[in-house]
């Protein structure tokens, strides 16, 4: 079937701008594809990642928007007396939108030492030692700079928060990477307010053999006749509650993606049987010149095949390329779902490609390899 290449190309290319039109159309839709294979992969790696289950959020009861969680920091002490506890991190969390946005701003306060220990940053550029020593400074997510502009040096201002970036991190969890880190007190004390001894949550960090859901309910008893009663979940519940809505809404989007693959199939499978119809006559000669049935069905499933994943390797390129130079993120209510791509994601795409064009090439391959020769030259 290889030697038969050159011919399969040469008659894409007689009929060029159908070919043209097909492969972008599908490369398109396989970008599109790919778009909302990244929003599910994001959504999935905040709610079953490797800290999902290990770690308990204490946020104040009955609040939602991290504006409106005030718990006093001193729980953080109490909470560390319990067996299971390996650590508490106070965090101070402000946000300049808690609806759904593709470009809301997060700070997370936090004491440099705890950043350190709880964070997986690997600096791109900046110091611990400037970030430790300066209030007012800033770790700034690679895709936030990149969004911004920002780098070490630079004055940072959003809703009356302003810092000074100290560094550009990029960090294995990609939600991290859109977010700022500033430290605890300098955010407790930001946009005029004085909220030291306040934070928004604690990062409760559990041992081996803790059991996440007693201690979130002995966390909650504890404090329930307290001055702020508290509602502590694992960190992949804080999450999936906190993006219901949000998730809701990309559950239903992946039924887009379907649509998307649908889309493929019609559009190479429609080229597909033009091309037989316009090559009647020519299969027939083929097959009076000796081709068997079978090879004339392998040359129209290698055409199909062909228009099929070239358009679907230029659609997730295109996908790959736009992700990773965007770095875009939809953010609610001060948790952030990153567009990342991925190796697994780009040869899903592929692989979805190469699937469409040999479904889409199955009916005409048939309909060219049953042509009897003689009425098929009488009708050309």
């Amino acid at each position: 079937m290889l030697k038969f290449i050159p011919y399969v190309l040469k008659s894409l290319w007689r009929h060029r701008a159908r070919t043209l039109l097909t492969v972008s159309g599908t490369a398109v839709a396989l970008l599109v594809f790919c778009f909302i294979g990244a929003v599910q992969q994001g959504l999935l790696a905040l709610t079953s990642g490797d800290d999902a289950g290990r770690t308990l959020i204490v946020f104040q009861e009955n609040r939602f928007c991290p504006q409106s969680s005030r718990l006093p920091q001193d729980y953080a002490g109490d909470i560390a007396k319990l067996s299971g506890v390996q650590d508490v991190v106070p965090v101070k969390v402000f946000t300049n939108n808690c609806r759904a946005s593709l470009d809301a701003i997060v700070f997370q306060g936090m004491p440099p030492e705890k950043l350190k220990a709880w964070r997986d940053l690997d600096l791109q550029s900046g110091s611990w030692s400037a970030f430790s020593s300066q209030d007012d400074a800033a770790f700034v997510g690679v895709d936030v700079a990149t969004r911004r502009g920002l780098g070490v040096g630079d004055k940072f201002t959003i809703g009356d928060v302003s810092v000074v970036v100290q560094g550009v991190f990029h960090s294995a969890t990609a939600a991290d990477n859109n977010l700022i880190f500033t430290q605890l007190e300098f955010l407790q004390r930001a946009r005029g307010a004085n909220d030291v001894g306040t934070v928004t949550m604690l990062e409760v960090h559990l041992n081996d053999t803790a059991d996440p859901e007693a201690l979130a309910k002995q966390i909650d008893q504890a404090f329930h006749a307290g001055p702020v009663g508290t509602t502590t979940r694992t960190k992949g519940m804080f999450q999936a509650d906190t993006l219901a809505d949000l998730a809701e809404l990309i559950g239903f989007v992946h039924w887009l993606g379907y649509a998307c693959v649908g889309l493929v199939l019609s559009l190479v499978a429609t080229t597909t049987v033009m091309a037989v119809q316009d090559r009647i006559k020519e299969h027939a000669v083929l097959q009076t010149l000796g081709l068997r049935p079978l090879r004339v069905f392998g040359l129209v499933l290698t055409e199909s095949l062909l228009l099929s994943t070239l358009g679907g390797v230029l659609g997730v390129a295109a996908s790959v390329l736009l992700l990773s130079l965007s770095g875009m993120s939809i953010a609610a209510e001060g948790v952030t779902i990153a567009f990342e791509p991925s190796l697994n994601l780009a040869i899903q795409g592929v692989a979805v490609a190469v699937v469409v064009g040999i479904l889409a090439g199955l009916a005409p391959g048939w309909q060219a390899s049953r042509t009897e020769i003689v009425s098929a030259l009488r009708h050309a």
